[in-house]
């Protein structure tokens, strides 16, 4: 498949890492030299350096046999019209683009993307992307990273494992024999900064940050097991009015169970935009590392506190104060990965990457075939994919323990007619049967082939 990727960010460079790694050709634009040069010397993909709506910047690089085209540069409008001219000019027919700002994204305008208007096929805002995100941190307060599978019947859990958790230095396999009515399965143990899918006779250690897969209904039951507990978030402080902020404030003021929520905000302007915009939520002007302005917001006696400001570092230092202060919970958004370390020593409890939701966002629909979500785990350095099986599939008709999987897959779940269903090593995998696999990104082609997704890919 050919691919032109419009924006060589940190967005862009992840998708282009990814589909470079499975084979596709792939094309970088971006106006910035130095990252086109970045891309190209660093992944097997061609650049071109240039204007990515121009039509023949985008000749250029290839446009006229390409398969689908990512706008995902920095700015909605270069977005829009890229998308325009990829539809108009070089008749390409897949296009997504990534919008930021939130008039264009109103559903009351949603004609706009028509295909006889301004031919977007996919619009993928990342600030909802990363409001759903902090939605669920806040719904599973015990876990560092959450994502829901399978219509919502099973959910992806980061657990950190503490000294005082009951299963520590046991065995997989024995977990297995301990809880056979849990629905649940360790998919991915990340020890010393690596990650890895770790076989029935690993153990799980103090320091561990495991991803746990988990029926919904026994998702309080796997936490207690992993010593830990779900609490409910009545008291919530977000700082941070811009996009994000006001999404999640909305969000909890839609909500039966009534949130108390407080927001803080430095910028005046921003303040009373969001002040006006929200009902119920108390708007507070001030900078959100005074400890003063964190009193005023009655920081210590909240459940949370959600700091989702644009800048990372006023994240990290206000939830530090705020755990200080005695918040119990801390969340904060991080655009840079390599602060992701330092979570962990400054008491941080869960952090939000952008780019993971947005580039999870944009595979989902890049990998179009039978496949129905994709979710990046760390710094891609694996994905867990839902699909459903084809009767193509090489695992149509296999028992688990006779399909051929990698060592650094695992099957997480599979739902058959609707119903969830713990699978096992005698588990038949059948045609039609959806199913959730955590693949270590080497692995993820292989997976693929093994889903044949490719023969249905559009």
């Amino acid at each position: 498949m050919k691919v032109i990727i419009c924006g060589a960010g940190q967005v862009g460079w992840q998708i282009a890492r990814h589909l470079s790694g499975e084979r596709n050709d792939v094309t970088v634009v971006d106006m910035n030299a130095e990252l086109v040069r970045r891309a190209t010397e660093t992944l097997d993909v061609s650049g071109v350096t240039g204007h990515a709506s121009y039509p023949d910047v985008l000749e250029r690089a290839g446009a006229r046999d390409a398969d689908m085209i990512i706008a995902a540069t920095h700015l909605d409008e270069v977005n829009m019209v890229t998308c325009q001219v990829a539809h108009s000019v070089f008749a390409i027919s897949r296009k997504i683009a990534r919008l930021r700002s939130q008039s264009y994204l109103d559903a009351i305008y949603s004609d706009l993307y028509r295909r006889d208007h301004m031919p977007i096929d996919v619009v993928i805002s990342p600030e909802r992307e990363v409001a759903e995100a902090a939605l669920q941190r806040l719904a599973a307060p015990a876990t560092f990273d959450t994502e829901n599978f399978l219509d919502g019947k099973a959910q992806l859990l980061g657990i950190t494992i503490d000294e005082a958790c009951p299963v520590i230095n046991t065995p997989l396999r024995q977990l297995t024999d301990l809880f056979s009515t849990l629905q649940a399965i360790v998919v991915g143990i990340r020890r010393s900064g690596t990650l890895f899918a770790p076989a029935a006779g690993d153990q799980i250690f103090a320091g561990d940050e495991c991803y746990v897969f988990s029926a919904t209904t026994d998702v309080n039951r796997t936490l207690e097991i992993f010593g830990k507990s779900n609490r409910k978030q009545e008291r919530v402080v977000i700082l941070g009015g811009g996009n994000v902020g006001l999404a999640v404030a909305k969000a909890l003021e839609a909500r039966a169970d009534r949130v108390r929520v407080k927001m803080i905000e430095k910028n005046r302007n921003q303040a009373e935009a969001a002040a006006d915009a929200l009902e119920r939520t108390i708007v507070l002007h001030g900078d959100g590392l005074d400890e003063a302005i964190q009193a005023e917001a009655n920081v210590a006696n909240a459940d949370a506190i959600l700091a989702v400001t644009d800048d990372d570092k006023t994240n990290m230092l206000a939830a530090v104060r705020a755990k200080a202060m005695g918040c119990p919970m801390a969340i904060c958004l991080s655009n840079d990965p390599t602060l992701v370390p330092l979570m962990g020593p400054l008491n941080i409890d869960a952090y939000i990457n952008p780019r993971a939701t947005t580039v999870s966002s944009i595979l989902r629909h890049i990998r179009h075939g039978r496949v129905r979500n994709v979710y990046s785990i760390g710094d891609a350095e694996a994905e867990v994919i839902e699909a459903q099986v084809l009767s193509t599939s090489p695992i149509a008709g296999e028992r688990i323990r006779d399909i051929p999987f990698p060592e650094g897959v695992l099957l997480g779940a599979v739902m058959k007619d609707g119903k969830l269903v713990k699978p096992t090593g005698s588990t038949r995998i059948d045609e039609g049967d959806v199913i959730a696999i955590f693949a270590m990104a080497d692995d993820v082609p292989e997976v693929e082939r093994l889903l044949q997704v490719s023969i249905d890919f559009f």
